[in-house]
């Protein structure tokens, strides 16, 4: 189950720490939002290192469908609802700041950026379109309501966002890494005082930025409870057609879709992390149904942590804690808000004042109608006396047999058959292996 990117992109490697180094920043995670903001504070003048577990790019980057857009379904309203037309303007705003980034730098690379327009929409009724539509015209955005966009399938029509983008995120995510300071296979054991330890050595910073996907400090800042974790998986399919944009259904059972190359990426089928969902098997039976002549090039499946509000958490770590940041959670749109995440911590580190950091702040209220349903499906699975446990917090794990893995439904880790670590918050393998599948 490799990604269309996985399969033609080839990685620059990197060596792993032996001993003890010194820099003024450690980026922890080598996903393109831990890059990127290596990339943004070494164009600062600050002498940073950047610690991978694993390989770079072989979590999450490598299994997106690459939009790099500011329109994340209907959040505007949304947004405007909950946090004011200030706040929602400075999502708006850090968002397409990221995508003018990403065209100034890709206008130099050969990863396959070409601007795309975004349609979010709508199966049946047509009010949250217009509900969308009303926020955005009170944001200052210039966007349209669509009667026919180019989909097989009837609509009430969709909110079109224009000059967006998409791209090759390994193609792009090479070209970045090559000129920063990285480890791979150097996972951070411990983290003390102006010091991360790692299996072999010790990297001294005053600063430290953690770009995990989930972040893996439980004692500060709460996100095994702001946090959660939903699947989706994608079908590669050739002998289909241009569609002529980035498309996402406003439900979230709905359709994903764009095309790369000769390829139509269709994505959906999602679920919750140790939920059951309709997978690629609910995608197979879209394509058979909207696009009979195509035929199935590849598959691959994404996990994205999803936030209580709808807004990533970037910004300092903890209310108390200091010189440690974060970028997490975000909420399946992760090539633009890892762009958005390395301008903002650009500034926070290097002791700027940001003009969208208040949005995204970690420390925001976490008083949302999520929270308690991630608390109350923890308490659950805490209770429930089965095995195997998830090492993170000690939940239930569920096996689930469309991927043959064990996941955690509490927070997300997931297990090989075997019991090897394929996604945190968890850091290790499971202790014992398994019992056999249910």
């Amino acid at each position: 189950m490799e990604s269309v990117w996985t399969r033609k992109t080839p990685l620059p490697r990197f060596p792993s720490l032996r001993g003890e180094i010194r820099t003024d920043v450690l980026v922890i995670g080598g996903g393109l939002a831990g890059l990127l903001c290596a990339r943004r504070l070494t164009e600062l003048g600050v002498e940073t290192v950047l610690a991978e577990a694993d390989l770079i790019c072989g979590g999450v980057t490598k299994n997106t469908t690459a939009k790099i857009t500011s329109q994340h379904g209907l959040i505007y309203d949304k947004l405007l609802r909950r946090f004011g037309a200030e706040r929602a303007k400075m999502y708006l705003e850090a968002n397409q700041a990221a995508l003018g980034e990403y065209r100034r730098l890709c206008a130099g690379m050969d990863c396959g950026f070409e601007e795309r327009d975004a349609f979010v929409y709508a199966r049946s009724s047509r009010d949250k379109l217009e509900r969308e539509m009303r926020a955005l015209d009170v944001l200052g955005a210039v966007v349209e309501l669509t009667e026919t966009p180019r989909l097989p399938f009837p609509t009430a029509g969709a909110v079109r966002f224009p000059g967006q983008a998409q791209f090759d995120p390994l193609r792009f995510a090479a070209a970045v890494a090559r000129s920063l300071r990285i480890y791979e296979h150097t996972p951070v054991l411990e983290l003390l005082p102006g010091a991360a330890v790692t299996p072999e050595g010790r990297i001294r910073a005053e600063k430290i930025v953690v770009c995990t996907h989930f972040p893996f400090l439980n004692k500060h800042g709460g996100y095994f409870l702001k946090l959660y974790q939903r699947r989706s998986y994608v079908l590669a399919l050739e002998n289909a057609p241009d569609v002529g944009g980035m498309y996402v259904d406003e439900a979230e059972d709905g359709l994903s879709l764009r095309n790369a190359g000769e390829l139509l990426l269709l994505g959906g089928g999602g679920h919750r992390t140790g939920k059951q969902g309709g997978g690629w098997e609910e995608l197979k039976r879209w394509a058979a149904r909207y696009y009979p002549a195509s035929r199935e090039r590849a598959r691959w499946a994404a996990q994205d942590c999803m936030t209580l509000d709808g807004a990533p958490y970037i910004g300092p770590y903890s209310a108390g804690t200091r010189g440690l940041y974060v970028a997490a959670g975000f909420n399946k749109w992760g090539m633009t808000s890892s762009m958005a995440a390395a301008m903002i911590l650009g500034d926070l580190v290097t002791g700027r004042e940001n003009p969208w950091a208040p949005v995204f702040s970690p420390s925001r209220s976490v008083l949302r109608p999520q929270l308690a349903v991630n608390a109350a499906g923890a308490v659950v699975n805490l209770l429930t006396p089965t095995r195997p446990r998830c090492p993170h917090m000690g939940c239930a794990l569920k096996w689930n047999p469309r991927e043959r893995t064990w996941d955690c439904p509490c927070h997300g880790s997931r297990f090989t058959e075997e019991g090897r670590l394929i996604d945190n918050p968890a850091a290790g393998d499971l202790k014992r292996r398994p019992p056999g599948k249910p």
